[in-house]
């Protein structure tokens, strides 16, 4: 399911139940829809951009000097927020971590079906992996001794190491991250596009909700799980991407709990959450196929009744498919779905 549960736990946070320039590939051009994308990313069949030529060299998010000949072409990553990022870069991955958990979770851009898949984010097929002979290699750690980056570096391939979230500046970490993938893939030129797109699309969506003038703009975003039939909920508080961007757009993050210092994120019960006065609840659309709907199981206990915002029918979905820790395309879809339920 979701990517920080681990982290969390290396972390010793929070406690949680669940665990010269060339040209560049394009695909087939993306429809208006929001969750519609091109073969390797949106804009991508339109793009000129140019990838930088000559050696590269970098340091990633640990302080590890990363050396390339030229920038990187061929590129296995092993985490969601960082395929997509590549896809929004205009480049298609050789291989990929848990490509069937990406495209449920993350719709934000399209990954191409002959992708290799090299098993699960927490234990790829290295073999597999190394066998679609990439140049480089993107990972998500959380110290620089990270086990997994150790182990790819026996084979001699070089590794980029990023840091998964921040809750010191969620925006900025995301955008960070995209920046050292496009340095790495000599894509700086593509990222600069992206990045002015999604600062666009930030201003404008704040604009929409100023006019709106929205009688309550208080907000708790969260998501949550069954477990032996309790229903686990999980908030997203300050620090957290998906809180940010909702303040960033003139709202108020209602949820003032305990949270992790990496993802912004805490964990509550049904009772918990009738501590948030008045403000509306908006939680994850995505239907996890493993687990059972925690907003119907909710909907079993008498307290979720008497929260304001379930009374008054103030309880909206984001659509599925949107990945809370992904890129600026995913950020590009938070803030569209803020909008749709502020202005309705």
């Amino acid at each position: 399911m979701n990517k920080p549960f681990a982290a969390l736990a290396a972390l010793g946070a929070l406690t949680l139940a669940l665990t010269a320039c060339g040209t560049t590939q394009t695909g087939t051009k993306a429809a208006a829809d929001t969750n519609s994308t091109s073969a390797t990313g949106i804009g991508c069949a339109d793009d000129t951009t140019k990838t930088s030529t000559g050696p590269v060299e970098l340091t990633d998010a640990f302080g590890r000097t990363v050396t390339l000949d030229e920038p990187a072409s061929k590129v296995a990553v092993l985490e969601w927020q960082q395929i997509e990022d590549v896809l929004s870069l205009c480049l298609t991955p050789v291989a990929v971590a848990d490509a069937e958990g990406y495209r449920t979770w993350d719709t934000a851009e399209e990954l191409p079906e002959d992708v290799k898949d090299v098993g699960t984010r927490q234990e790829p097929n290295l073999d597999a992996l190394f066998a679609t002979e990439p140049d480089l290699v993107i990972v998500e750690a959380y110290t620089r001794d990270d086990a997994i980056i150790g182990q790819l570096e026996k084979y001699g391939v070089p590794v980029l190491a990023t840091l998964g979230a921040d809750a010191k500046d969620p925006i900025a970490q995301m955008l960070g991250t995209f920046d050292l993938i496009a340095q790495a893939t000599g894509r700086e030129e593509r990222a600069e596009i992206v990045k002015d797109e999604f600062e666009q699309h930030l201003a404008d969506a704040k604009k929409k909700v100023a006019d709106a003038d929205p009688e309550v703009s208080e907000f708790v975003f969260f998501d949550g799980w069954v477990d032996g039939g309790n229903v686990s909920l999980r908030p997203f508080g300050q620090g957290s991407l998906v809180g940010e961007l909702g303040e960033e757009l003139g709202l108020t993050n209602a949820w003032t709990g305990e949270v992790d210092p990496a993802y912004g994120l805490g964990q509550t019960d049904i009772e918990g959450m009738t501590t948030v006065g008045d403000a509306n609840l908006l939680y994850s659309g995505t239907t996890d196929p493993d687990s059972e709907s925690f907003i119907d199981a909710a909907g079993k206990n008498p307290a979720w009744a008497s929260i304001p915002a379930v009374k008054e029918d103030r309880t909206y979905a984001f659509p599925g498919g949107i990945w809370t820790f992904g890129g600026p395309r995913s950020a590009e879809q938070i803030i569209d779905a803020y909008v749709d339920i502020i202005t309705k």
